[in-house]
């Protein structure tokens, strides 16, 4: 069993050099690389006045609010989610999610791929790119290339 406890997750902070609105702090507890064969999960916090920028995702994604209210952009459209409450993204659909509240927005996404593709309206940083996979990984975290015992 793959299992993981929501409040020891290690957080990666993203944000958008040019929009201190845009900050958002996320953990794919689930994916590929750890094991799933067809799912990931997502888990991200938004604090109030901050947002999660525009992207689309390769697959097809359910939210679950777990706490907080979050205005979410889907497409031309625009709805309030807060706790307790679903929507479904289809795949490559640009969405959006903005806090409107006074609590931070606590959110699981669930993916129907256990590889996701993101694609964002501007650079993530600290990533420095617009395309993550999943997950994001920090330059810092990558392993080096190149022989071991050269």
């Amino acid at each position: 069993m793959i299992a993981e406890k929501i409040s020891e997750l290690e957080l990666i902070e993203g944000w958008y050099e040019d929009d201190p609105t845009m900050r958002v702090r996320v953990n794919f507890p689930f994916f590929l690389g750890n094991g799933t064969r067809s799912t990931a999960v997502v888990y991200f916090e938004v604090d109030p006045g901050c947002r999660l920028g525009t992207h689309t995702d390769s697959a097809e994604e359910i939210l679950l609010i777990l706490e907080g209210t979050a205005e979410v952009s889907l497409g031309d459209e625009r709805g309030r989610l807060s706790a307790g409450e679903m929507a479904l993204v289809p795949a490559m659909v640009p969405h959006g999610m903005r806090n409107v509240g006074n609590e931070t927005v606590r959110v699981v996404g669930f993916f129907s791929s256990n590889v996701v593709v993101s694609t964002f309206d501007q650079p993530m940083m600290p990533f420095g790119q617009r395309v993550l996979g999943t997950p994001p990984i920090v330059e810092e975290d990558q392993v080096p290339t190149g022989d071991a015992g050269a």
